[in-house]
């Protein structure tokens, strides 16, 4: 069983690889040849940047693979006898358990450092995506390190908790977790607000009015409509609606308003909108609340021999690392599903934007479409199987087909210039 699990976790690597492989390939091939919604450069600068991400994913997939080996073979064994001594007099289980999944979770965190601080401080540097310091960054490491201790210890201790108490655990895991990811969702632009970005109220109360009245038209209830200062951080354009209930926030990237005009932010906005008014928020939470009950399923179901081969106790803590291990592998072969379900979504996004947008929205769409790819520096051509694996939104020349846009109508010269906000 235990060289069954091993080979699923290396074709999985293999496969991860390979398709980033081909992708490189493809986007080394498509850079050289005509440009395509970017100018010349835009679309060369484009090329480069989704090749460096895609070579920096495969070394992080070939660490992944020897960190995962290391776990496996000697890693585990390892932590529980470090941590032996809390249960020396027969007491602390569960200060144990604890102690030996947020071990795990810390190791892999500070391998995982170097990667972040190179995609940070160099790859973003390099394509002019940061703006944030070394001090910032340590500062929001140490906040997000700190908040997984808290958190994290508070979940293993509950899931610790229910593997001890009940014959079905892995069911009520299963429940216990999908609370925890609905309660997430919910309570994420708080955390945001409280410990990374800061929000304020839209000062503009003219768009403010126009984002409202787009509002009641899909009978979605907000706290209010705020701006993040993200670009203290990044060049990157966003928004997002966070929370749930009367709780929902609308949060406009300030990038995004300093980026786009009135209507092209109001067909964005639309956009969202549209997210809402299909439920897909809770399609999506659907899906990986599917995804959690298949991977809880399986691991509540492994052999006896499984154990034994590792050297290891059925213990509870070992069952939580073995299930941290391989969700890289389930969500891989769940993405393609979630990914058809998604694309679908985003056509569907997509014409409600349009149509809230008023005459003339499938433009407005377009050219905030255009915007995004170029300040975004996202490449608009990609390999199929590339897209098979990880593209939750339709590639963008799709969508422009999809809304019945001549690329001719598209506005040029507002594409290519720096559109400061009509508001």
């Amino acid at each position: 069983m235990l060289m069954t699990i091993v080979a699923i976790y290396t074709l999985f690597v293999l496969v991860t690889i390979y398709t980033s492989v081909m992708q490189i390939g493809y986007v080394s091939k498509a850079k050289r040849g005509k440009a395509v919604l970017l100018s010349d450069s835009e679309f060369v600068k484009a090329g480069d940047y989704s090749i460096a991400k895609e070579k920096m994913s495969i070394a992080s997939s070939f660490l992944d693979y020897i960190v995962f080996i290391i776990w496996i073979d000697l890693g585990i064994k390892f932590l529980e006898d470090s941590f032996v001594f809390l249960t020396e007099n027969g007491e602390n289980e569960a200060v144990m358990n604890i102690a030996i999944v947020m071990g795990f979770l810390v190791i892999n965190s500070i391998i995982s450092l170097p990667f972040s601080y190179y995609e940070k401080f160099v790859l973003d540097e390099k394509f002019g995506f940061n703006k944030s310091t070394m001090a910032q960054w340590i500062k929001d490491t140490l906040i997000s390190f700190v908040m997984t201790l808290i958190l994290g210890s508070l979940v293993v201790w509950g899931i610790y908790l229910i593997i001890s108490s009940f014959t079905l655990w892995w069911l009520w895991s299963f429940v216990f977790i999908f609370a925890v990811v609905v309660l997430i969702n919910m309570l994420y632009p708080a955390f945001r607000a409280m410990f990374f970005d800061k929000l304020t109220p839209l000062k503009d109360e003219k768009l403010d009015h126009e984002i409202k009245v787009l509002m009641d038209k899909t009978g979605f209830v907000s706290s209010g409509v705020f701006v993040s200062d993200a670009s203290k951080r990044d060049a990157r354009l966003n928004a997002y609606f966070g929370g749930f209930g009367k709780a929902k926030r609308v949060v406009l990237f300030d990038t995004l308003i300093e980026k786009l005009s009135t209507r092209e932010l109001l067909a964005v906005l639309g956009h969202e909108l549209g997210h809402f008014a299909h439920g897909d928020i809770y399609k999506n939470i659907a899906l990986v609340g599917a995804m959690l009950f298949a991977m809880f399923g399986i691991f509540g179901n492994l052999p006896d021999s499984l154990y034994s081969e590792l050297g290891l106790s059925e213990a509870p803590y070992v069952v939580m690392i073995l299930l941290i291990l391989f969700m890289p592998v389930l969500g891989f072969l769940m993405m393609p599903i979630m990914g058809i379900v998604s694309r679908h979504n985003e056509y569907e996004a997509d014409k409600m934007g349009s149509e809230l947008a008023g005459v003339g929205g499938e433009i407005e769409l377009a050219n905030a479409l255009k915007k995004l790819v170029t300040e975004n520096k996202s490449f608009p051509l990609s390999h199929p199987l590339y897209i098979f694996f990880h593209y939750t939104h339709p590639p963008v020349l799709e969508r422009l087909k999809e809304l019945g846009v001549d690329l001719q109508d598209i506005d040029k010269n507002a594409l290519e210039a720096t559109c400061q906000a009509n508001i």
